[in-house]
């Protein structure tokens, strides 16, 4: 008979939150597969328990040639626990290649649901909840960064995103240029931690906040594109810019203003405006 494969949710901070549950299977474990054994010792001391069976590090970099080990555990009909840094193994975390291979085996795979940095942060952002999407960790470079950004600009439903600290700033001023200055956003920080904090106001806002310096685990929540809101042509857009520099406003700032009054990407606005000129030769 074939073992089962446990995800098991972590603390994503308190670990108080951890459930009966959890300390239940880590102790009856044969094979715990932690993130960080480090971490792992640092939870079972926290709640008292001993973990009696094998314990064995199962990251990013070793996820690969470790899935064939542990899923050679399962056939054999050891129960395996997969537990990460914090919140729910495969998602933004390890997992999702020994999930998949388990089930291609015939193994049982079942959850120890725990604390989400991701619903708790939705929860907390003040934003549309009936729709949303997660979107993982950004990509580092700013390039890649606003094509990203630029693909979900009409994007309705609530997006969730986590990101590194020192970045923050870097990533919300990305997100206004896209989004639109006054898009709604929430950066959540240190969740269920001492210092939690959750910060709420446009992108734009919360970009010149971030850039003082942010520390801690961060998880951003932004609304989703305005339905209703009219979409102006090309042509239009560059006629309000037009309007707006014949009323005395620079270039420059009527790009900015027209963007932010239409809700559309400052780039998109700047591209109107060049083709305008090049219609106009």
């Amino acid at each position: 008979m074939s073992g089962r494969l446990v995800l098991a949710g972590t603390p994503i901070g308190d670990f108080s939150d951890a459930s009966p549950r959890l300390a239940r299977v880590l102790g009856e474990a044969d094979v715990v597969a932690a993130e960080d054994t480090r971490r792992l010792r640092r939870l079972t001391s926290e709640l008292g328990i001993a973990v009696n069976g094998r314990v064995t590090s199962f990251f990013e970099g070793n996820e690969r040639q470790r899935t064939d080990e542990l899923v050679a555990a399962l056939v054999e009909g050891q129960t395996v626990v997969v537990v990460t840094d914090a919140g729910m193994p495969s998602v933004s975390d390890p997992g999702y290649r020994l999930v998949a291979a388990a089930i291609e085996a015939g193994v049982e795979v079942t959850a120890v649901p725990g604390p989400s940095a991701v619903l708790t942060a939705l929860a907390l952002s003040g934003l549309p909840v009936d729709r949303f999407t997660f979107e993982g960790f950004l990509p580092r470079k700013s390039g890649e960064r606003t094509k990203r950004f630029q693909e979900l600009a009409k994007e309705q439903r609530t997006m969730i995103f986590f990101e590194a600290p020192h970045r923050l700033a870097a990533s919300l001023k990305d997100m206004a240029d896209a989004f639109g200055a006054d898009r709604r956003t929430a950066v959540c920080r240190e969740l269920t931690k001492t210092y939690e904090e959750v910060k709420r106001g446009g992108a734009a806002e919360l970009a010149e906040w971030a850039a003082e310096g942010v520390r801690g685990e961060i998880t951003v929540v932004v609304s989703g594109a305005d339905p209703s809101a009219r979409e102006l042509g090309p042509e239009e857009l560059a006629a309000e810019v037009a309007a707006d520099e014949e009323a005395g406003t620079p270039r420059k700032q009527a790009i900015s203003d027209v963007a932010k009054r239409y809700n559309v990407p400052k780039r998109t606005v700047y591209d109107a405006v060049l083709a305008a000129r090049g219609a106009a030769k």
